[in-house]
């Protein structure tokens, strides 16, 4: 009987791995797509109306402090576009110090919100009083890694290639790698 539920349990697990395989297939799919596609998306705004008023059918948009709807859009997609390519290489990193990368994230989301803020006149002002508290979590947990690799090369005589292998976060999905952060 125990053969007979090894047999099943074997074959429930190749059903999962191509499952799992399509999934693969299709995010790795979608990111090499958007990838791909972002030469494109910084000429976005050469589709958008060169003037003060955008109007479309489903909003009217206004732009009263870059005066053209395009160079905000410009403005815009110069942001977005790093900012999508940094979040890729979040979620796809496998290196130990990934989470270095939440400061240049922190950094275009901060830059977008400004630019969006009609009122302030340049765009890149005071962002580190906001960046301080992302730094303060992120630079001592990469730190507190780094001297924990350096003391097992100190104790253990591993390589270099030998601990990075070993502080790399094993593949997961997208919904698990956000799992772990909220």
């Amino acid at each position: 009987m125990s053969k007979l539920k090894q047999k099943l349990t074997r074959q429930r697990l190749r059903s999962q791995d191509k499952t799992d395989n399509k999934g693969n297939l299709f995010l790795g799919s979608l990111v090499a797509t958007l990838i791909a596609a972002t030469p494109f998306m910084f000429n976005l705004y050469e589709s958008v109306p060169d003037g003060k008023v955008w109007n479309t059918f489903l909003f009217t948009y206004e732009s009263p402090y870059y005066e053209n709807v395009q160079v905000l859009v410009w403005t815009l997609t110069n942001k977005f576009v790093p900012l999508l390519l940094l979040f890729i290489w979040f979620f796809t990193c496998r290196q130990w110090w990934y989470h270095t990368l939440l400061v240049p994230i922190a950094m275009y989301i901060y830059q977008i919100i400004v630019i969006l803020n009609d009122d302030l006149q340049f765009a890149d002002t005071n962002q580190i009083v906001y960046l301080l508290p992302i730094m303060a979590i992120v630079f001592p947990s990469i730190y507190l890694i780094r001297a924990q690799m350096f003391s097992s090369i100190i104790d253990v005589n591993k390589t270099m290639e030998e601990l990075e292998e070993e502080f790399k976060i094993k593949p997961k999905s997208f919904v698990q790698r956000l799992g772990d952060y909220f």
